[in-house]
């Protein structure tokens, strides 16, 4: 029976990660505490991408009373990146998260992207053809990293199918 298996890093913290990755995890984490717009839910999160000419963009959930019109972090980094450094390739995301009230259960998990995310992550893979590293913490400060993003959404939908 075919399977499909991948890889990936976890570390306890960030002092754990290069110094270069640390500062991603950090831009990520402010962005959750300083642009989350998360009166709703009280559930902040926080990206930021590092671009191949170095430039770092950050991004941040953004609720909505109509619901579902709000839009995740991830997205607004991503399509902010891609406005502001066209054609310019991603080569990491960082995920970072805080809430108003985390109890011990839940500050040890690690967020993931939600599924619309991961199609977009698996979209600017597709259009820059190069793998993008993730990193993802929990609000206790633990990091998983995947080295290449495409692994969390197998048998993706894409542009060839249309």
């Amino acid at each position: 029976m075919p399977s499909f298996h991948f890889t990936y890093d976890s570390f306890p913290d960030a002092t754990s990660i290069d110094p270069v990755l640390q500062q991603l995890m950090a831009t990520a984490a402010e962005a959750a505490r300083n642009l989350s717009y998360a009166p709703y839910s009280k559930f902040q999160v926080g990206a930021a991408v590092l671009l191949e000419n170095d430039a770092v963009v950050q991004g941040s959930n953004q609720e909505n009373a109509s619901f579902p019109a709000g839009i995740c972090a991830e997205r607004v980094a991503l399509n902010s990146a891609a406005v502001l450094y066209p054609g310019i390739k991603v080569l990491t995301i960082a995920i970072a998260y805080t809430k108003a009230h985390i109890d011990a259960e839940m500050a040890d998990e690690v967020l993931s992207p939600c599924g619309i995310c991961r199609q977009v992550i698996s979209e600017v893979y597709q259009r820059q053809n190069s793998p993008i590293r993730l990193l993802m913490s929990s609000a206790n400060g633990k990091i998983i990293m995947i080295n290449d993003a495409q692994n969390l959404l197998p048998f993706s939908f894409g542009s060839h199918m249309l």
